[in-house]
């Protein structure tokens, strides 16, 4: 009687075991097996998808930055990133050191959810996995793996000593920090919801619904104009198609327009990237995928005052020149 009791508790989480193994163990399946998206050079490079999630990050924004700046860091780290997801996603569907992987699965969601919780175009995506991951991997940290898992077939009697002895102690000693644990992942889940998404209280806002860009370092030196531009909203899944740059004199007149066609066949001399995901000229506009940043450089003859960016919704930015 008393073995069932000890393992009633990790059967009663199986399922949640095995659906947030294969929620991790997948990101190495389709990055590895299916399609090899560790390759900087092929679409879809997993270190493209990472520089999505800067320009809102939240507490770990300057380390995305370092890593998007050093291409083959990132590439470094996201190997190893995804060798993790791989292990503990197998560890704990066979139930294989389930709270040993828990931890992990615990951290791993809390970069998920700090990284990319403000990313989502319908149902707040990323935000959901995020927080979903902190609780799941909490719960599997208390209740184990069961009878159902690797560690019970390869010892039996130990592992349901081990049990009964975590049991008795965190029924003794770990209860009340595990219920105001509990209570701190609540407060985490509401203050990522408010800041990301407003969803606790006020206006609620969603940064993947439209496109947003950031004109910065506008100046003009004799001939030369150069701008720095940042897409810092939308959705991730497709860039921003800018197809028109006015340049404006200080009589508000336009002095030099860039559309579609000039903008699709734009020099690379002239766009200096800053990350990992690239502004790039195609067939019909400059695209900015989500997360880009790029100096921007022109010439042109007559003393501008500001420059303005068209994007193909219709939606426009403008900066006046710094100097």
């Amino acid at each position: 009687m008393q073995n069932k009791s000890v393992l009633s508790m990790g059967n009663a989480v199986l399922a949640l075991r095995l659906i947030i193994g294969w929620t991790y163990f997948s990101a190495f399946w389709r990055r590895l097996i299916l399609e090899n998206k560790l390759d900087p050079e092929a679409a879809g490079y997993i270190g493209e998808k990472f520089n999505h999630f800067l320009p809102n990050a939240l507490f770990i924004k300057p380390l995305i930055q370092y890593l998007v700046e050093n291409p083959e860091v990132l590439l470094y780290k996201m190997w190893i990133f995804t060798l993790v997801e791989g292990f503990v996603g197998l560890f704990l569907m066979i139930g294989f050191k389930t709270r040993l992987m828990s931890i992990v699965v615990f951290f791993l969601a809390m970069g998920i959810l700090l990284g990319s919780g403000w990313i989502g175009t319908t149902c707040l995506d990323e935000w959901q996995i995020g927080v979903l991951g902190l609780a799941g991997g909490f719960t599997l940290f208390q209740a184990g793996s069961g009878q159902f898992s690797l560690d019970y077939f390869i010892n039996k009697n130990n592992f349901i000593r081990q049990e009964e002895k975590w049991n008795k102690t965190s029924q003794s000693k770990f209860t009340p920090y595990f219920v105001a644990f509990s209570f701190f992942l609540l407060f985490a889940t509401l203050y990522t919801n408010q800041v990301f998404h407003g969803g606790v209280y006020g206006t609620l806002h969603n940064k993947s619904v439209k496109p947003k860009l950031e004109i910065t370092n506008l100046k003009q030196h004799q001939n030369k104009v150069s701008f720095d531009v940042m897409r810092v909203e939308g959705a991730d899944v497709y860039g921003s198609f800018l197809i028109k740059i006015d340049f404006i004199n200080h009589q508000n007149k336009t002095i030099e327009t860039l559309d579609m066609n000039k903008l699709s066949k734009l020099p690379k001399h002239q766009i200096s990237n800053y990350y990992v995901a690239k502004v790039t000229p195609h067939k019909h506009s400059l695209v900015l995928p989500l997360g880009a940043k790029a100096n921007l450089n022109f010439e042109l003859e007559e003393q501008i005052h500001k420059v303005i960016l068209t994007d193909i919704s219709g939606l426009q930015w403008e900066q006046t020149i710094t100097n």
